[in-house]
């Protein structure tokens, strides 16, 4: 006789488990995040104000310092809207053509995700540099520096960042389709026209996404700018560098001054974190319309 639903064993829901094993998963997660994310980023900002208010608030005073700051903001200026442009442009084209190659660019675009920090910027060294064809050419001919100078940590930056907006695109892009598109085309509408008021609203909220992770990262990149600047001070030495240089020089006040620009880089990414929880929680709804493609 066939078994009715009644005779069938019972499946356990993976959500049941005991008490105690929830709490103990629970309580490492804590503990984990805790001791990983939460204590280290406390410390810096203990560190920071260990001597008091006043030698931390000396670190804006130092020229070195400041023009440490400004060239991360002229950096991330410059490679954001870079990563931004590219980032769309390589969205559409990946989610809206089909053309040979198009995995090869996908692979492309994730390079930087595999590929050392430090490789990229000795990369640019070596194909650049004061003594290579080309960097000899924009030199003489042009008077560019490119290597040891800001042209080349805005490239290092660039090259680092760059995908984090397309990844945050190609696969919303992919799951709408070219069906909107297509509507705005048959009524009449540019390309252009189609773009700025069909594609553009359908991925804005992923495309804020990929430029904040992009900001923040451009701010705090390290290991390519390190290889590339060649950390000349007040020239080509940005905020990680500035805080390296600080914590190499074993005084107290220097010490501080690192622990200040770092809280500061800190602070910044607690405000990324802030802004795009924000965003999650007041357009969760249109978020979520968003991602289903509708």
């Amino acid at each position: 006789m066939a078994e009715t639903a009644l005779d069938l064993p019972a499946v356990g829901s993976p959500v049941t488990e005991a008490r105690s094993v929830r709490f103990t998963l629970i309580a490492l997660s804590v503990i984990t995040l805790a001791l990983f994310l939460v204590v280290p980023l406390l410390a810096v900002f203990v560190q920071a104000l260990g001597l008091g208010l006043g030698p931390a608030l000396a670190t804006f005073q130092d020229p070195d310092a400041i023009a440490a700051i400004k060239l991360t903001l002229l950096v991330a200026a410059i490679a954001v809207p870079c990563n931004l442009v590219f980032g769309i442009a390589a969205a559409w084209a990946i989610a809206k053509y089909r053309f040979p190659g198009r995995a090869f660019l996908i692979s492309l675009i994730d390079l930087p995700f595999s590929v050392s920090p430090v490789v990229a910027g000795l990369v640019y060294v070596l194909l650049l540099g004061p003594f290579t064809p080309i960097g000899a050419w924009l030199l003489q001919d042009f008077g560019v520096r490119v290597i040891f100078a800001v042209p080349g940590i805005v490239l290092a930056t660039i090259f680092v960042t760059f995908p984090f907006v397309a990844r945050e695109l190609i696969p919303l892009m992919q799951d709408q389709g070219t069906g909107d598109e297509e509507a705005a085309l048959s009524l009449g509408a540019t390309g252009w026209k189609t773009f700025f008021y069909v594609t553009l609203p359908n991925v804005k909220w992923a495309l804020l996404y990929g430029v904040l992770l992009c900001n923040a990262r451009a701010m705090g990149e390290f290991g390519a700018v390190a290889v590339i600047s060649g950390k000349l001070r007040g020239e080509t030495v940005t905020m990680p560098l500035q805080i390296e240089l600080y914590y190499q020089e074993f005084r107290a006040l220097a010490q501080v001054s690192a622990f200040t620009l770092a809280a500061v880089l800190a602070g910044l990414a607690l405000v990324t974190l802030v802004i795009k929880t924000w965003l999650e929680w007041r357009y969760a709804d249109q978020l979520a319309a968003t991602r289903n493609g509708h």
